[in-house]
Protein backbone atom coordinates (compact mmCIF):
# COMPACT_ATOMS: atom_id res chain seq x y z
CA UNK A 1 0.00 0.00 0.00
CA UNK A 2 1.37 3.37 -1.01
CA UNK A 3 0.93 5.93 1.77
CA UNK A 4 2.87 8.77 0.19
CA UNK A 5 -0.27 10.93 0.13
CA UNK A 6 -3.27 11.11 2.44
CA UNK A 7 -6.52 13.02 2.00
CA UNK A 8 -8.71 14.24 4.85
CA UNK A 9 -12.14 15.81 5.04
CA UNK A 10 -13.47 18.04 7.82
CA UNK A 11 -16.80 19.64 8.65
CA UNK A 12 -17.84 21.93 11.46
CA UNK A 13 -20.88 23.98 12.43
CA UNK A 14 -21.54 26.58 15.12
CA UNK A 15 -24.61 28.50 16.13
CA UNK A 16 -24.68 32.28 15.83
CA UNK A 17 -25.12 33.96 19.22
CA UNK A 18 -25.29 37.39 20.79
CA UNK A 19 -22.37 38.80 22.77
CA UNK A 20 -19.71 36.82 20.88
CA UNK A 21 -17.10 37.90 18.34
CA UNK A 22 -17.41 36.44 14.85
CA UNK A 23 -14.06 34.83 14.18
CA UNK A 24 -13.66 32.84 10.98
CA UNK A 25 -10.36 31.69 9.52
CA UNK A 26 -8.51 33.40 12.36
CA UNK A 27 -9.96 36.78 11.38
CA UNK A 28 -12.44 38.84 13.37
CA UNK A 29 -15.32 39.77 11.06
CA UNK A 30 -17.54 42.73 11.91
CA UNK A 31 -21.06 41.44 12.56
CA UNK A 32 -23.83 41.78 15.14
CA UNK A 33 -23.39 38.16 16.32
CA UNK A 34 -20.59 35.69 16.80
CA UNK A 35 -20.27 31.93 16.92
CA UNK A 36 -21.14 30.01 20.05
CA UNK A 37 -18.73 27.40 21.34
CA UNK A 38 -16.31 26.33 24.06
CA UNK A 39 -13.34 27.86 22.21
CA UNK A 40 -13.53 30.94 20.00
CA UNK A 41 -15.75 28.73 17.78
CA UNK A 42 -13.79 29.37 14.58
CA UNK A 43 -15.79 27.09 12.32
CA UNK A 44 -13.28 27.18 9.44
CA UNK A 45 -10.20 26.39 11.53
CA UNK A 46 -12.10 23.58 13.27
CA UNK A 47 -13.02 22.03 9.92
CA UNK A 48 -9.37 22.24 8.81
CA UNK A 49 -8.25 20.60 12.08
CA UNK A 50 -10.69 17.74 11.52
CA UNK A 51 -9.51 17.32 7.93
CA UNK A 52 -5.86 17.14 9.06
CA UNK A 53 -6.67 14.63 11.79
CA UNK A 54 -8.93 12.60 9.52
CA UNK A 55 -6.28 12.24 6.83
CA UNK A 56 -4.17 10.22 9.27
CA UNK A 57 -7.02 8.54 11.21
CA UNK A 58 -6.07 10.46 14.36
CA UNK A 59 -9.64 11.06 15.49
CA UNK A 60 -11.28 14.46 15.57
CA UNK A 61 -10.90 17.85 17.21
CA UNK A 62 -13.12 16.82 20.14
CA UNK A 63 -10.83 13.91 20.96
CA UNK A 64 -7.73 16.10 21.12
CA UNK A 65 -9.29 19.30 22.51
CA UNK A 66 -12.46 18.29 24.39
CA UNK A 67 -15.01 20.93 25.27
CA UNK A 68 -15.03 19.50 28.79
CA UNK A 69 -11.43 20.61 29.36
CA UNK A 70 -11.17 24.10 30.89
CA UNK A 71 -7.77 24.61 29.20
CA UNK A 72 -9.62 25.11 25.92
CA UNK A 73 -12.29 27.52 27.20
CA UNK A 74 -12.28 30.54 24.84
CA UNK A 75 -8.96 29.40 23.32
CA UNK A 76 -7.83 30.95 20.06
CA UNK A 77 -8.44 28.28 17.42
CA UNK A 78 -5.15 29.19 15.72
CA UNK A 79 -3.50 27.49 18.71
CA UNK A 80 -5.60 24.38 18.10
CA UNK A 81 -4.62 24.45 14.43
CA UNK A 82 -0.92 24.75 15.32
CA UNK A 83 -1.16 21.83 17.76
CA UNK A 84 -3.05 19.73 15.22
CA UNK A 85 -0.51 20.38 12.49
CA UNK A 86 2.27 19.50 14.92
CA UNK A 87 0.64 16.08 15.39
CA UNK A 88 0.53 15.66 11.61
CA UNK A 89 4.20 16.57 11.18
CA UNK A 90 5.13 14.18 14.01
CA UNK A 91 3.76 11.31 11.90
CA UNK A 92 6.04 12.27 9.00
CA UNK A 93 3.58 14.17 6.80
CA UNK A 94 3.43 17.75 5.57
CA UNK A 95 0.57 19.73 4.14
CA UNK A 96 0.20 19.82 0.38
CA UNK A 97 -2.88 22.02 0.21
CA UNK A 98 -6.20 22.96 1.80
CA UNK A 99 -9.46 23.53 -0.05
CA UNK A 100 -12.31 24.88 2.05
CA UNK A 101 -15.78 26.39 1.89
CA UNK A 102 -17.63 28.56 4.40
CA UNK A 103 -21.45 28.46 4.26
CA UNK A 104 -22.85 31.69 5.69
CA UNK A 105 -25.83 33.83 4.69
CA UNK A 106 -24.30 37.04 6.04
CA UNK A 107 -22.02 38.87 6.38
CA UNK A 108 -20.29 38.52 3.04
CA UNK A 109 -16.88 36.88 3.31
CA UNK A 110 -15.28 38.10 0.07
CA UNK A 111 -13.50 41.03 1.76
CA UNK A 112 -12.01 38.73 4.41
CA UNK A 113 -10.82 35.70 2.46
CA UNK A 114 -7.41 37.12 1.60
CA UNK A 115 -6.74 37.90 5.28
CA UNK A 116 -7.94 34.42 6.30
CA UNK A 117 -5.58 32.77 3.83
CA UNK A 118 -2.69 34.85 5.14
CA UNK A 119 -3.46 34.07 8.80
CA UNK A 120 -3.74 30.33 8.11
CA UNK A 121 -0.54 30.33 6.06
CA UNK A 122 1.33 32.11 8.86
CA UNK A 123 -0.14 29.79 11.51
CA UNK A 124 0.97 26.70 9.60
CA UNK A 125 4.21 28.17 8.17
CA UNK A 126 3.13 27.32 4.62
CA UNK A 127 2.58 29.33 1.46
CA UNK A 128 -0.67 31.22 0.99
CA UNK A 129 -0.93 29.57 -2.45
CA UNK A 130 -1.53 26.26 -0.64
CA UNK A 131 -4.80 27.52 0.80
CA UNK A 132 -8.12 27.91 -0.98
CA UNK A 133 -11.08 29.44 0.83
CA UNK A 134 -14.43 29.91 -0.82
CA UNK A 135 -17.67 31.20 0.65
CA UNK A 136 -21.26 30.66 -0.33
CA UNK A 137 -24.74 31.23 1.00
CA UNK A 138 -27.33 28.49 1.26
CA UNK A 139 -29.76 30.58 -0.81
CA UNK A 140 -31.86 31.20 2.30
CA UNK A 141 -32.30 27.50 3.02
CA UNK A 142 -31.50 25.64 6.23
CA UNK A 143 -29.99 26.99 9.45
CA UNK A 144 -27.35 28.98 7.55
CA UNK A 145 -30.02 30.58 5.38
CA UNK A 146 -32.08 31.48 8.44
CA UNK A 147 -28.93 33.12 9.90
CA UNK A 148 -28.91 30.72 12.84
CA UNK A 149 -25.43 29.35 12.27
CA UNK A 150 -22.40 28.90 10.05
CA UNK A 151 -20.82 25.75 8.65
CA UNK A 152 -17.49 25.04 7.00
CA UNK A 153 -16.01 22.20 4.98
CA UNK A 154 -12.34 21.47 4.37
CA UNK A 155 -10.29 18.96 2.43
CA UNK A 156 -6.54 18.57 2.88
CA UNK A 157 -3.85 16.75 0.98
CA UNK A 158 -0.88 15.52 3.02
CA UNK A 159 2.41 14.35 1.56
CA UNK A 160 4.89 12.01 3.20
CA UNK A 161 8.09 13.94 4.03
CA UNK A 162 11.08 12.86 2.00
CA UNK A 163 13.92 11.51 4.13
Amino acid sequence: MNNQIRIGFGYDVHELADNRKLIIGGVEVEYSKGLSGHSDADVLLHAICDALLGALALGDIGKHFPNTDPRYKNIDSKILLEKTYSLVKDTGYILGNIDSTIVIQEPKMSLHISSMRKVIAETLSIGVEQISIKATTSEGLGFEGRKEGVSAYAIVLLNKKEN
